[in-house]
């Protein structure tokens, strides 16, 4: 998937990039199926709105030898649209994944994420330059009423804001300072709601100010996170460092593309 010049310069504007039907219909459904498999399974990996609720988050599926892992999120993030992709926005052929994460607001009950930078967090795992990117697929259709993202256009330009950190859902993060938010939002608002449908994509900058609701629907809103860094931009060694399924190790092994149609296949013999 070749970006064109204009979008190359959308996603440096404005910190992201639309992707509309990234993937098709037996691709979304045979990713579903795999969240749907792993959401049962008891794992540090997974993280769950309360001891006994549904998963909030869910890290690591691309990786092998977990107890979660899955076969097709391991061939979602070397796509040509999805790996190469993230290759062309970082203007680097040498990638490896941060983390792959599955954000699933569960109806009623998911609860929102609140104004945050990915390099707020990302930079306390001992990575110094911003040269990193996220591509989200939706596998539900994405509303506000059901806690759809909200990007901040153009946030990214000023650069890692000081974060604090947020207990205040289930799962912890480094967020913007409340004043700060206020502030880039009388500058560069109002905020954009990134509605979408199934197999839906969008790529942006890990800068990129952006949050989401709670889902206050009847429905469902599960999307796949992919997260690229560049293997030069590798984490310097710090103490105590993240679990491997939220910090990867796999710097010195850059990304191999995969052929285009690997998750096609893996969705035509599930089905």
């Amino acid at each position: 998937m070749q970006l064109t010049s204009e979008q190359s310069a959308a996603y440096d504007r404005d910190g992201f990039l639309l992707l509309p039907n990234l993937l098709d219909a037996g691709e979304v459904a045979l990713l579903r199926a795999e969240i749907e498999r792993v959401a049962r399974i008891k794992a540090e990996e997974v993280k769950r709105e309360s001891d006994d609720g549904p998963p909030k988050i869910m890290l690591g599926l691309h990786q092998p030898d977990r107890a979660v892992s899955s076969e097709a999120m391991a061939a979602l993030v070397r796509l040509p649209r999805t790996l190469g992709v993230a290759r062309q926005v970082l203007k680097d052929e040498a990638l490896y994944l941060h983390h792959t994460k599955c954000n699933l607001k569960t109806s009623i009950e998911g609860s929102a994420w609140p104004w945050h930078q990915d390099f707020g967090s990302w930079q306390l795992d001992g990575i110094r330059r911003p040269d990193m990117t996220t591509l989200m697929v939706s596998l539900d259709t994405a509303e506000e009423i059901n806690g759809c993202l909200y990007f901040l256009p153009g946030s990214h330009r000023e650069g890692r804001h000081d974060a604090v950190y947020d207990t205040s859902t289930a799962y912890h993060l480094y967020a913007v300072p409340h004043a700060v938010t206020r502030e880039r939002i009388r500058k560069y608002g109002p905020p954009v709601a990134i509605t979408s449908k199934p197999g839906d994509g969008v790529i942006f900058d890990c800068n990129l100010l952006h949050a989401s609701g709670h889902n206050l629907s009847a429905d469902n809103r599960w999307q796949i996170f992919l997260c690229y860094n560049t293997c030069a931009n590798r984490p310097e060694d710090i103490p105590d460092p993240r679990p491997a399924y939220v910090r990867g190790r796999d710097w010195d092994n850059p990304l191999n593309l995969c052929d285009d149609t690997d998750l096609r296949a893996l969705a035509r013999h599930a089905a």
